[in-house]
Order: structure tokens, then sequence, then C-alpha cells
């Protein structure tokens, strides 16, 4: 019989693997090793799910910014300096 909370060890793996698949298709199943979450079993679908929805924005400097992008950027730093120096919120 599956264990119902989707937890299970590696023993149980190598032991109930055909059980633990079964689960891990209906949802995620997480894998302890000496207690300790190590893995996530999951369907196919579920890890394709989750990887059209992973952020894909990337990172980068005021080097490789467009210069449109960095001028409305020193624009709305202007814009807050003024701001600030005439007490307005």
């Amino acid at each position: 019989m599956p264990n119902t909370s989707g937890t299970y060890s590696t023993s149980d793996l190598s032991r109930k693997s055909g059980d633990i698949i079964a689960e891990a298709l209906r949802h995620p199943v997480t894998i302890t090793q000496r207690n300790k979450p190590r893995l996530v079993l999951l369907s196919v679908e579920d890890y394709q799910r989750l990887r059209h929805r992973a952020d894909t924005r990337t990172a980068g400097t005021l080097e490789t910014m467009p210069d449109n992008l960095l001028a409305e950027v020193e624009d709305a730093v202007a814009a807050y300096a003024e701001a600030e120096e005439s007490g307005q919120p």
C-alpha cells in the first residue's frame, strides 16, 4: 500500500518503485535520504508546467542596458531626486 504522505525514503524507492512511480504520476513525491528531503519525483506534464512558469527574466548591467531604457531610468531617477528636493512625496 502506498505511503499517503507522498514522502518515501530511498530504501522505499528500491522496494516499492512501481507504487511510488504510480503515485508520482498523480502528484509530486518527495524522496528522502537519511530523513532529509533529497529529490522530487514528478510527472513529465508537471515538470513541463513548472518549466513554462519559470521566471525567464535575465539580469544585466548599466553597460548592457539598451540606450532607450537607460534614458528612462535616468529620467526616473532625476524626477525622484527633484521630488525629494522639493519635499514632494
